[in-house]
């Protein structure tokens, strides 16, 4: 008889065991997401770019190459396609350069987020979380990324008081040419041949045309990253970076960023030292 009841006591509780572990393992079960708890700006890791930046939800950020001055060009209509990102918070992510991010105001009143001085923006043709469908539209619109060592910008040209095309004609119109991964324009001695600096002969030579010291990291996606190499100055033992065998160099009384001022300098606008534009053509060989 208690051997009998000792069955059954058995008998139910492998069946209620049974029935535990079915409800737990259910589809049927409501599942609670987890917590989001970003805030600011986030990175995030892409197979085909690598690190980019978004939003506390993941959505992808960009830079635009006509805001090279710091300046927020994208109104009116193209902000349909370009709608603005601004977060009033700090980021959360402890890999993010925090010192990078700020903010400016826009002629309208709004504030924009910016990280290294470029206004930050979504792409309207992005989904989902994690699509990064507008990088390269119109040769001018970049993932933002948080290692580019090099920029482009879409910008007049401006010295002396004069515009300038990118012949170098007086005239208006933008030109696509590099910059620093902070907006500061970077130029090309035309002596130079193919991987040598013909200028630096000297520290104060380099104080007045720096050379712009970077490694080869990422690069916006209209830059082919095998025209970009990395030469030593032996002169004053730096590292200059090259573009299509072009050392590049900064001028000293660009100022702020966005200054283009150096192409006047030497023979006449461009003919010394012109702005490395995306379409310049390979250094000549020694």
């Amino acid at each position: 008889m208690l051997s009998d009841l000792k069955k059954n006591l058995l008998a139910v509780s492998c069946i209620a065991m049974v029935f535990t572990a079915c409800k737990k393992n259910s589809s049927d079960e409501p599942t609670t997401p987890p917590a989001n708890n970003n805030k600011g700006i986030q990175l995030a890791t892409d197979a085909k770019f690598g690190s980019v930046l978004t939003d506390k939800d993941g959505k992808t950020l960009y830079f635009f190459a006509s805001d090279a001055a710091g300046v927020p060009t994208c109104v009116g209509g193209c902000e349909t396609a370009w709608p603005l990102y601004y977060s009033a918070d700090a980021s959360t992510d402890l890999n993010l350069n925090k010192a990078e991010v700020g903010e400016v105001t826009r002629a309208d009143g709004r504030k924009q987020s910016t990280y290294r001085g470029y206004p930050l923006y979504y792409y309207a043709g992005d989904a989902a979380k994690g699509d990064i469908k507008g990088d390269g539209v119109g040769g001018i619109w970049f993932v933002a990324k948080p290692d580019y060592s090099l920029m482009l910008a879409n910008a007049q040209l401006f010295a002396n008081n004069t515009n300038y095309t990118s012949t170098y004609a007086v005239g208006t119109g933008n030109t696509i040419y590099l910059t620093d991964s902070k907006g500061r324009t970077l130029y090309a001695f035309a002596p130079d041949k193919n991987g040598v600096n013909t200028y630096t002969k000297s520290t104060t030579q380099e104080g007045i045309w720096p050379v712009y010291e970077s490694e080869v990291l990422s690069v916006p996606s209209a830059i082919a990253k095998a025209d970009v190499s990395v030469i030593t100055v032996a002169t004053i033992g730096k590292k200059q970076l090259t573009y299509k065998g072009w050392p590049l160099y900064y001028w000293i009384s660009d100022v702020k960023r966005g200054d283009n001022l150096g192409i006047v300098i030497g023979k006449g606008p461009g003919l010394t030292w012109p702005v490395l534009q995306l379409n310049a053509t390979v250094a000549p060989a020694q």
